[in-house]
């Protein structure tokens, strides 16, 4: 059916060019939740939201959303169409940028990033890319998790790992060094394995993503699924988990730099080559994202190459 709708929907653009209120008012709906935070945002009311988007649903000739007197809930007709016009509207929205290049970027840029790289990355986003982007207003969420860029309005998430993102955009900033790490205590009890097949016998501290134990990866394309008492679901915890003792840890190895160099940490199995894990920026402006986005993905593929060096 999505598909379907999305065909009426491209064959009747050129009347849609005359709804852009009623473009707006869907989108802002969906983001926000609801006619009354939709209204909230564009300083109007929510039964003119509600009677735009009514007129919408009209024009396209399918329901957008099932309403009910506690809910409002996007129908599949309308996820398909969310999905294809929200970007539009963005790119739309940032067009002053893409052809004003040459003016200083201004405006909210929204950024989410993984916790645990945040204390690498935010010091120079703030000191550097802050300072000479006065007019920007910097919004930062950090999680770990994947977040869903369109409905929850960001405009760049960066993430380490391999993105299946769908239809975003995907930057490639770096190929960020692994470690197999544990403590001094841990290596003189179990010793520093010698090749992978020993290492898959240690206890770990494991890192488990929505209850799924995620692998280890080895470079040759190979990996296990590593045993152990302990789950984390971020690299801090996985990191005090192996401070303490209570199994190896595989991290970034720009997490545990310091701990590797002061010895409160050893690396294991050093001649054993493991994956790189990538990093990337995710946008969902297409092929002309506004010059905010561009500047941001330039600055963060610069600063990743020095985290990638550590």
């Amino acid at each position: 059916m999505g598909g379907h709708m999305i065909c009426a929907m491209e064959s009747q653009m050129p009347n849609l060019l005359n709804e852009t209120r009623g473009l707006t008012a869907f989108v802002r709906t969906v983001e926000a939740g609801s006619f009354s935070a939709a209204a909230r945002d564009l300083n109007t009311t929510p039964s003119a939201v509600s009677k735009s988007v009514a007129r919408l649903e009209k024009k396209i000739g399918t329901r957008l959303f099932l309403r009910s007197t506690r809910a409002l809930t996007l129908t599949q007709d309308g996820q398909t169409f969310f999905g294809r016009v929200a970007p539009l509207l963005r790119d739309l929205d940032s067009s002053d940028e893409v052809i004003g290049s040459g003016a200083a970027p201004s405006g909210r840029l929204r950024i989410s990033m993984p916790n645990e790289l945040a204390p690498l990355l935010l010091p120079r986003l703030f000191a550097s890319f802050a300072a000479d982007y006065p007019n920007l207003h910097l919004d930062i969420g950090l999680t770990d998790r994947f977040i869903d860029l369109i409905r929850e309005d960001y405009d760049v998430a960066l993430r380490a790992g391999i993105p299946s993102e769908g239809d975003l955009m995907v930057r490639h900033l770096a190929d960020l060094p692994m470690a197999i790490v544990a403590s001094p205590d841990f290596v003189r009890t179990w010793g520093n394995p010698p090749t992978a097949e020993a290492l898959a016998a240690l206890p770990f501290a494991r890192y488990a993503l929505g209850g799924v134990t995620q692998p280890l990866r080895l470079a040759d394309g190979s990996g296990f699924i590593p045993s152990g008492r302990v789950d984390c679901d971020s690299g801090a915890a996985l990191m005090q988990a192996a401070l303490a003792g209570l199994g190896a840890a595989y991290l970034l190895r720009c997490l545990v730099a310091r701990e590797l160099d002061d010895g409160t940490l050893v690396a294991l199995a050093p001649e054993t080559a493991l994956s790189k894990l990538p990093f990337n920026a995710l946008h969902a402006f297409g092929r002309t994202p506004p010059l905010r986005v561009k500047l941001l993905c330039d600055f963060m593929a610069r600063e990743a190459k020095i985290i990638e060096a550590i």
